[in-house]
This record gives C-alpha cells, sequence and structure tokens, in this order.
C-alpha cells in the first residue's frame, strides 16, 4: 500500500491529524471535495482583506495548550469579538450586559439592571418553560426576547419561537458588568493573514488531491492505505440507507464596495424577523489591514437541501436516534470517523483541534 493513511477532508480536524501523523514518520493522503484547502475556515484574499469565506471564525479557547499550538503554526493577532445587534436602526451591545440594559432601560448600575429584569420575568412566575419562547422570557424578560432574540432565531432555525424546544437557550448569558467582549475565555484571535495560511502549515509536506469525491472511488483510496480516516458526513459515507441527517444551511452574499469602512465593526447581528439575513460580516476587521475598499458578507439562513453545505446539525431526537443508528453501522467499518461532520456534532475549533489530537495519541 502506498500510504498508511488516507485523510478524507483537509478541514481542521484532517489537517490537523496528517500534521501529526507526518510529524511521527508516517505517509498521509489528504482527499478534498473542494478546490481548495481548509474546509470552513478556509480564508480567500481579496486585495489585502482575508475573507471568511464560510462565515465568521473566531478562536478562543481557555485551553493554553491548544493556544500555543495553533500559534506555533502561525502568529494569531488579539481580535475581541464585540458584535453588535441592529434591531429596527437602532443599535445594542452583546453579549447582554450593562451597556445593553443602558440602552434598553437607561439602568446604570447592575442592583437597577437586575430589578428590571426581575420585574420582566415575572410573566412567567409559576410557569414551567415549554418552548423556546417561554425560555428566554423565562431568564431575561421579554424587551430582550422580542428585540434581540425572536426575530434573530427564528431567522437562524427556520421555525417560530414556539415551536422551538427550551433547551435550545437553556441558559443565556448575562452580565452585570460593561463588558462587550462576548467570550469569556483566556485565549482569542484570529490568525494573521488568515486561516489558510494555518492550514497550508499544517499539511506541508503531505500529498493532497483536490476536486476528489471520495465516496465515488471509495474501493480505490481505501486500496491505497491501511488506514482511513473520514471527516465526511456520516449518512452518505452509507448512501443515506437509513435516511438523512437534518443540518440548517447558510448562504453567503458577499460584495466589494468601494469604501474603506461600511460599518465599523466586524458582526452586526440584524433582530427583526423583517430583514432576510441573521447578520453582516465586514472581513477586514477581523485582521486588519489599511485599503481604500472594504469586503462584507451577508448570511442567510436555510433549510439544508441536497447539494447544499451542512452548517448546523439538528440534534433533535428524531436526528439524534437516527444518528445512533450510523454509529451502530461505523463500529463495524474499518475505518476511523472523526469531526464535526462524520460524529454530527457542532465544535469550536479549539475542540476539533483537541479532539483529532486525543485521536492521534489513542492511536
Amino acid at each position: 500500500m502506498k500510504y498508511d493513511f488516507v485523510i478524507v477532508g483537509s478541514g481542521l480536524f484532517g489537517s490537523v491529524c496528517a500534521y501529526e501523523l507526518t510529524k511521527i514518520g508516517k505517509k498521509v493522503l489528504v482527499l478534498e471535495k473542494r478546490n481548495h484547502i481548509g474546509g470552513n475556515i478556509y480564508t480567500e484574499n481579496n486585495n489585502g482583506i482575508q475573507v471568511h469565506k464560510y462565515g465568521a471564525h473566531i478562536f478562543h479557547t481557555n485551553d493554553k495548550s491548544i493556544w500555543d499550538y495553533v500559534n506555533s503554526f502561525v502568529e494569531f493577532n488579539r481580535f475581541t469579538n464585540s458584535p453588535l445587534a441592529n434591531y429596527k436602526g437602532v443599535l445594542f451591545n452583546l453579549p447582554f450586559n450593562m451597556n445593553t440594559f443602558y440602552q434598553l432601560w437607561g439602568t446604570k448600575t447592575p442592583e437597577e439592571a437586575k430589578a428590571k429584569i426581575s420585574e420582566q420575568r415575572k410573566e412567567m412566575d409559576g410557569i414551567e418553560p415549554s418552548n423556546l419562547e417561554e425560555q428566554a422570557i423565562s431568564l431575561v424578560g421579554r424587551d430582550i426576547y422580542e428585540k434581540l432574540i425572536k426575530g434573530y432565531t427564528e431567522k437562524q432555525w427556520g421555525r417560530d419561537c414556539k415551536e422551538l424546544p427550551a433547551f435550545i437557550i437553556r441558559r443565556l448569558p448575562v452580565r452585570f458588568t460593561y463588558d462587550n467582549n462576548y467570550f469569556s475565555d483566556n485565549y482569542q484571535g484570529v490568525p494573521i493573514g488568515g486561516y489558510s495560511n494555518l492550514i497550508k502549515k499544517m499539511l506541508e509536506g503531505v500529498d493532497i488531491r483536490l476536486n476528489v469525491d471520495f465516496l465515488k472511488e471509495k474501493a480505490l483510496f481505501q486500496s491505497l492505505a491501511e488506514n482511513i480516516i473520514y471527516t465526511g458526513p456520516l449518512d452518505e459515507y452509507f448512501d443515506n440507507k437509513l435516511g438523512k441527517l437534518e443540518y440548517r444551511s447558510l448562504e453567503f452574499k458577499t460584495k466589494t464596495l468601494q469604501t474603506e469602512n461600511f460599518q465599523g465593526n466586524a458582526v452586526i447581528n440584524y433582530t427583526e424577523s423583517d430583514v432576510p439575513f441573521t447578520r453582516i460580516i465586514e472581513h477586514k476587521h477581523f485582521d486588519p489591514v489599511d485599503t481604500n475598499h472594504t469586503v462584507i458578507t451577508e448570511e442567510y439562513p436555510s433549510e439544508w437541501k441536497e447539494g447544499d453545505e451542512p452548517y448546523y446539525p439538528i440534534n433533535d431526537d428524531k436526528n439524534m436516534k437516527l444518528f445512533k443508528e450510523y454509529r451502530k453501522l461505523a463500529s463495524k467499518e474499518n475505518v476511523i470517523f472523526g469531526g464535526r461532520l462524520a460524529e454530527y456534532k457542532y465544535y469550536d475549533m479549539h475542540q476539533v483541534i483537541k479532539s483529532a489530537l486525543n485521536l492521534i495519541e489513542g492511536l
């Protein structure tokens, strides 16, 4: 056999596996269905601006070893995620904090804000939340729910909040400080020069084939190596024979504008239901550069259908039952399944890396 490992997918999981295996002398072939490496963290250079092709990716972790790991390949900047919410033309800070409460109600102290939220939550006294709407109101009250949660969530999931289960927002981050940092992790940033450089470094010395569909030539590629690491959709590996796992998808509309600065912030959410997109990303604010143009992307959530990119697994009871059946089939295969799609699990980037490192250590 020509290779020790064939890895299907050049996203973060597959690339970490490829790097670690190559480091210990294994011969690795990486197969990628797209025409570029990097999976969904791929960044594209638009005349100096690093465009997050598949949506905003901000690296954050409390694990210093993972932070040191990614910084050993490329240097990360000190980007801090401080999104804004636009509701009917009025801007609010996120996550919910003292700035948000002042913008909503004019409250200036934590005690005033706590009293206002407590008053707003009273309509749910004695009621066990049975859906997302009731859960949200029981946590933060009706004002925040109506202006900053309802429209955004319904666009994201394509369902009325009264039809969505309460567990989706079992808890909401509420801070009684004037702190707009969305993440509470100790380490946060974006690679200087884009995520594509991170993946390129990981895949140095690795054989790569682009525009290849492993599933269409499964027998051929399985004959090239003793070991297969598969990071694609689990149901597709088995030709969907038990049924299709469901996802939410996204459509991106990206525009180049001849202005230096369009919105002054990397991410602005649009929380009213009348606006069809959920947010606008301005890419140059992730990895700041001095250019006379800017690039923005509008994000439109959609129902996933055949041919769409699967982004968010719908981990409800029906889909998890089906996933477990596929896992039983997977356990009988001489294949290693890992990553977001193969595990039907939403992963943050640091979790993907940790999972890949644990896999290779286990091998």
